[in-house]
């Protein structure tokens, strides 16, 4: 049995390990050797954003250590961003989901046709992963919903998502 302090721990030491000025503006003003044509910016860090990447680093430790030693297969569908807008994405695929009924053949079908991702040749099919391997709400999905059923859609910063999960191991 885990100890919850112990997990609580470790996720805090990671997140002061990673944090390591990775995300810390540099302190050193631009060279007044560059060109003054040459216009240069120093990235802009405020504490809310600082705070965000650390929570974020904090969320991805945590899933991998919730899900440690588990494997999800899934498939998707993705709806590019850039090929149609957020509410079409979302409507769109809500009708997709309910033509496909939660049928794997139909799923992939439809993958095939309409994902915007590499993965369509192969009916959507992204194979074995681990926890934290995909972006946040992806991976939640994976490891935390109904295998067997489509859910989404789904939103990342790749587009609208809809995802079948086939198997996952290790529970």
């Amino acid at each position: 049995m885990r100890s919850v302090g112990l997990t609580s721990l470790v996720i805090y030491a990671l997140a002061l390990f990673l944090k390591v000025e990775a995300f810390a503006p540099p302190s050193s003003p631009a060279s007044s050797r560059s060109s003054p044509a040459i216009t240069t910016t120093t990235p802009t860090f405020t504490r809310s954003s600082l705070n965000t990447r650390r929570y974020n680093i904090i969320d991805s430790v945590q899933s991998m250590i919730n899900n440690f030693g588990k494997k999800a297969t899934a498939s998707h569908i993705l709806i590019n961003p850039r090929k149609m807008p957020e509410d079409e994405a979302k409507e769109f695929l809500t009708q997709l989901k309910e033509e496909i009924d939660n049928d794997p053949v139909k799923f992939a079908e439809a993958a095939s046709e309409h994902s915007g991702c590499p993965s369509a040749k192969q009916g959507g099919n992204l194979g074995e992963f681990g926890p934290a391997t995909m972006v946040k709400n992806f991976d939640k999905v994976c490891f935390e919903e109904e295998v067997g059923v489509v859910h989404g859609p789904v939103s990342t910063q790749f587009g609208e998502h809809l995802i079948l999960i086939t198997a996952r191991t290790g529970e």
